[in-house]
C-alpha cells in the first residue's frame, strides 16, 4: 500500500486547496520517512465536530482538528478537521484558508506519525515540523 489520501468535504461550503491538503500529507509521510498510509480527511462543520469532541474526548467545545489512529503500522487513520474554525483561524493568523487547511491535516497527519503536542516544547516542534510540510501554492 503506497501513501493514499482522501478528502471528503461533509458540509456545503466550497473551499479551495484539496490537492495542496493531500500533498501536503504526503509530503508529511514522506518527511516522516513513513512509506505505506491510507488517511482520510473529512471535514465537518462546528456543530459537527463539537459532537464529536464531546462524544470521544469530553470536551464540550469545537476545536479545529481531531485526529483518530486506527492503525500504526502501516498508517491509518482519520482527521477530521471543522471548516468553521479553520476560516476563523486563517483570518485570525491572516493566512488562506488554504494554508490554513493545510496546516491542520498536517497536525493531523504528525499525530499519526506519533508526535504529540500535550507540553509547549512539543507544540513548538510540531509547528516547526507544519511549517516545513504545508503545501499551499498549489
Amino acid at each position: 500500500m503506497p501513501v493514499n489520501v482522501n478528502v471528503f468535504n461533509t458540509t456545503s461550503q466550497r473551499y479551495r486547496g484539496k490537492a495542496a491538503m493531500i500533498a501536503s500529507v504526503q509530503k508529511t509521510f514522506r518527511g516522516q520517512r513513513v512509506r505505506q498510509a491510507s488517511v482520510n480527511i473529512i471535514l465537518l462543520d462546528d456543530a459537527s465536530i463539537k459532537t464529536m469532541n464531546k462524544k470521544y474526548l469530553g470536551h464540550n467545545y469545537a476545536t479545529d482538528v481531531i485526529t483518530f489512529p486506527l492503525e500504526a503500522t502501516p498508517v491509518v487513520g482519520e482527521i477530521y478537521i471543522s471548516i468553521d474554525t479553520a476560516r476563523q483561524q486563517s483570518k485570525d493568523y491572516g493566512v488562506t484558508l488554504t494554508n490554513e487547511l493545510c496546516r491542520l491535516a498536517v497536525h493531523g497527519a504528525l499525530h499519526l506519525c506519533g508526535h504529540d503536542d500535550g507540553t509547549e516544547a512539543e507544540r513548538l516542534a510540531m509547528q516547526k515540523l507544519e511549517n516545513r510540510y504545508i503545501t499551499d501554492s498549489l
